[in-house]
């Protein structure tokens, strides 16, 4: 019996050693996918938003060693009555209103400081669309309806062979994909764990095997979409979308701060929603587009891509928002009027006419109520018209 025990005791042991070594190898895994279930809770959302980077893997976007291009301050505005009670209601944590390309208005709420990278989550696929332009006017992708397999091979025998790339750049690939960010087994939720545990986001996307409709039919807003996206810049260029955007758009427009991405196991940007930078350098952005896609003198996107990927062309019903090329058009929207769009309350809302850019970050947790992405609608424009 004595032997017996020393044996059971010494099984146990290993045991106990296999446990803690497996726990040692895959802490870094743990730790990102605890990060993921507790990323929207309501006492660590504002400080997640601001800190991606300490949750999950990421690499820079390098702003270059040129000078930071000037924001200048104009006259202070007081912004209408009904904004505070919406930063409040919206858990805005920062609001910064450029008029004439000069600052007008800048605050930052919640705790958060000007300094904060923040994760820009859809907006991210704006940025994204403005490389696609670049791109094809240097020719190294031929055509919009160029089939997406063309440049991802890989999408051959899944969702996404028959698509092109006009299909999803507006969001209207008919693939199936469920964004239900409330559904732990969505397919949202499923492809965060796989950022989360270190998998590959192009093995993820080239799984995908069903559609409800065929490409070009019906728009629906499906994420992964802007991955396709992503997977022909990378097959068109052989580089990687963190380097092409550096050298394209983050040093040319002379950011404050380099920004990052999120990525995979293996350094895939996660282009769909992983962008971080300051609210500052997503006004810059913004004011780049008002100015036809020129920054400082200088062309950064072609004017006939902004012009087409902010015009709605998509195939959205008309009780939908307007759709372009990864850009929103709202409802009932002035011509000219635009925005970047991303969960949770960020936007980069642009009103040529009145050369207003509005770049505002928020953690609210209520933004998919009925109402609420009207309600932010109304605001902008609200203190465009009041400008």
């Amino acid at each position: 019996m004595r032997t017996f025990g020393k044996w059971l005791g010494r099984i146990l042991l290993a045991l106990v050693v296999a446990i803690v070594v497996v726990g040692l190898w895959k802490r870094e895994q743990i730790t990102r996918l605890l990060a993921v279930n507790s990323l929207f809770s309501q006492e660590k959302i504002v400080q997640n938003f601001s800190h991606m980077d300490a949750a999950f893997l990421s690499v820079p976007v390098p702003r270059g060693d040129g000078p930071t291009s000037e924001l200048f301050y104009g006259p202070e505005t007081d912004l209408p009555a009904a904004v505070d009670a919406w930063i409040k209601d919206r858990t805005v944590t920062a609001l910064l209103v450029l008029k004439d390309g000069q600052i007008v208005y800048e605050n930052y709420f919640q705790g958060t400081s000007a300094d904060d990278r923040r994760i820009g989550w859809s907006m991210a696929k704006s940025y994204l669309s403005a490389l696609v332009g670049i791109l094809m006017a240097e020719g190294k992708i031929a055509s919009l309806d160029d089939p997406v397999t063309k440049y991802a091979p890989m999408l051959k025998g899944g969702a996404y062979d028959g698509a092109s790339l006009r299909n999803v750049l507006q969001m209207a690939s008919g693939v199936v994909f469920d964004e239900d960010y409330l559904d732990f087994n969505s397919d949202i939720n499923r492809m965060g764990r796989v950022l989360a545990l270190g998998g590959k986001m192009d093995d993820f996307t080239a799984a995908l095997k069903a559609r409800f409709a065929e490409p070009g039919q019906q728009w629906q807003y499906v994420s992964i979409d802007t991955h396709v996206v992503g997977m022909v810049v990378r097959g068109a260029t052989g580089r990687g979308i963190s380097d092409l955007l550096s050298e394209k758009v983050i040093k040319p427009l002379g950011l404050e701060a380099a920004p990052y991405y999120l990525t995979d196991g293996v350094g895939t940007a996660f282009v769909l929603g992983g962008l971080n930078m300051t609210t500052r350098d997503y006004a810059r952005f913004g004011q780049m587009f008002a100015q036809g896609g020129v920054w400082q003198g200088k062309r950064i996107v072609p004017a006939d891509w902004v012009a087409a990927s902010t015009t709605p062309s998509a195939p959205t019903a008309p009780d939908q928002t307007g759709y372009g090329l990864q850009w929103w058009i709202p409802r009932g929207a002035e011509p000219g009027v635009f925005m970047a769009r991303g969960i949770y309350g960020q936007y980069i809302y642009i009103d040529t006419t009145r050369n207003v850019v509005i770049a505002t970050n928020a953690a609210d947790r209520q933004f998919r109520d009925t109402g609420v992405s009207q309600q932010n609608e109304d605001i902008f424009r609200l203190i465009a018209s009041s400008l």
